[in-house]
């Protein structure tokens, strides 16, 4: 579904991405894995392209988009849920997903389906984005994401920061979103256990570069430890 082939990107002068490749499988989860400044995130906005990579490749579906703006690829069926938690604070729930409904043709019908998934979203409707819990606000994230039928999603570090409960929710819904099909997820995470039971691949950046990568899956778990002690 995704190919990013040998990329090299930065800010100004400063390389941050080392001839990085990554492929996301087709219905598949592909999980990125590394410390804190080894590029996982500008990996990802390399893919979404809000930065524009140096050097290399980066394939949709076999077509290249490398030079697509993040308006077009949002039309070519990708989402991106940055770091964050993101949403509009003084506005409620509901209308924090509304804001993504409208104008698409089966918006209230992706809206309710994007509630089937986080039921508690539902319940708190009417209670203004700024005022939801971290884990709450980051389910809003994601169900937003959710509501454009994307192909593919870029989710950066949703369990971030969350609760042990919230946690296990974003994790069965992603796991579960997986295995439907008709959704590709890259995934940057830092939890070494969810990242392995949803990836069919895993990568591990450390300063921007791939030091290891294999086929996931919970046997991985410890080669993947490892990788990151070093």
């Amino acid at each position: 579904m995704l190919e990013i082939n040998s990329v090299q990107a930065g800010y100004d002068r400063t390389t941050v991405l080392h001839d990085v490749t990554v492929s996301v499988p087709e219905d598949g989860v592909a999980a990125v894995l590394g410390h804190n400044g080894a590029g996982k995130s500008t990996l990802l906005r390399v893919a979404m392209g809000l930065l524009k990579p140096k050097s290399g490749t980066i394939l949709l579906n076999g077509e290249d988009i490398t030079s697509l703006a993040p308006n077009q690829r949002v039309a070519r069926g990708m989402a991106y849920v940055p770091q964050g938690q993101q949403s509009f604070p003084h506005l409620t729930t509901a209308e924090n997903l509304q804001l993504v409904a409208d104008g698409r043709p089966d918006g209230s019908k992706a809206m309710v389906e994007a509630l089937d998934l986080f039921p508690v979203l539902r319940e708190l409707s009417s209670r203004r984005a700024g005022l939801l819990s971290g884990g709450q606000r980051q389910q809003l994230a994601i169900a937003r994401a959710l509501i454009t039928r994307p192909r593919l999603l870029l989710l950066d570090e949703p369990t971030e920061g969350i609760q042990p409960s919230v946690v296990a929710e974003i994790e069965e819904t992603i796991l579960a979103l997986s295995r439907r099909g008709g959704l590709s997820v890259l995934l940057v995470e830092q939890h070494v256990g969810f990242a392995m039971r949803a990836g069919q691949q895993y990568y591990v950046l450390e300063a921007g570069r791939v030091t290891s990568s294999g086929a996931g899956g919970v046997g991985s778990e410890q080669t993947v430890r490892a990788a990151l002690s070093v």
